[in-house]
């Protein structure tokens, strides 16, 4: 059994499709780029923003912190309250939480936006400690993340740690900080991009996890 649960947001507590597809479309048209399918935008759900700017449209490292900039200016006001928590999420929180188990959200998402949605969602408070991003361009990883909480917390026995998440960088993270991953096949991730990625586990839905 697991101690310490740190989760994933996007794609993992919320479905931030919506929001993050609407942010992204709002910084792109400002290129003069239009996008007919959101459906395209969905591998910008997990990896770092500046990084998929650079990789999915060419832009140089310049033009993709300007991306990232316009991107939040639409996130910060609408998008980021067009997202849901998934069906079980908030269950499965309040009974690790019951159980005994210390809760860490581990993102990419700057860290005030984060606490934002957990606020708006009504799940923050089972919550002990929440890592993200900085502000600016920085380009942290999730294993750097990662990293960043179990320093704060203090843990000393990693193997007490299970870091739940749907994307290859989520089970990669967890791999380079020597801890388990569980990847979740609800998010954005696929059965494929878990197994090859190393996932110590992979479940179909949130209360699944209850296992743990």
């Amino acid at each position: 059994m697991y101690k310490y649960l740190f989760f994933d947001l996007d794609g993992t507590v919320t479905d931030p499709g919506e929001g993050i597809t609407n942010s992204v479309m709002h910084a792109l048209a400002k290129f003069g780029i239009k996008v007919k399918d959101r459906s395209e935008l969905y591998p910008f759900i997990g990896p770092p923003l500046i990084e998929s700017f650079e990789k999915y449209f060419g832009f140089s490292k310049e033009d993709a912190g300007r991306a990232v900039d316009l991107y939040r200016e639409y996130y910060r006001e609408k998008g980021i309250f067009e997202n849901r928590l998934y069906d079980g999420i908030a269950e499965l929180l309040k009974e690790q939480k019951r159980r005994g188990r210390t809760i860490v959200l581990a993102t990419l998402k700057p860290e005030a936006f984060a606490l934002r949605i957990l606020e708006h969602y009504g799940v923050s408070r089972y919550f002990a400690f929440v890592s993200g991003a900085r502000m600016d361009h920085s380009r942290e990883t999730k294993g750097e993340i990662i990293g960043k909480a179990i320093k704060s917390l203090g843990i000393e026995d990693k193997s007490g740690i299970l870091m739940t998440g749907d994307r290859e960088n989520d089970i990669v993270g967890a791999k380079e900080n020597g801890i388990d991953s569980a990847g979740v096949l609800y998010g954005y991730g696929g059965f494929d991009e878990l197994k090859n990625a190393g996932a110590t586990y992979i479940v179909e839905k949130p209360l699944d996890l209850l296992r743990f």
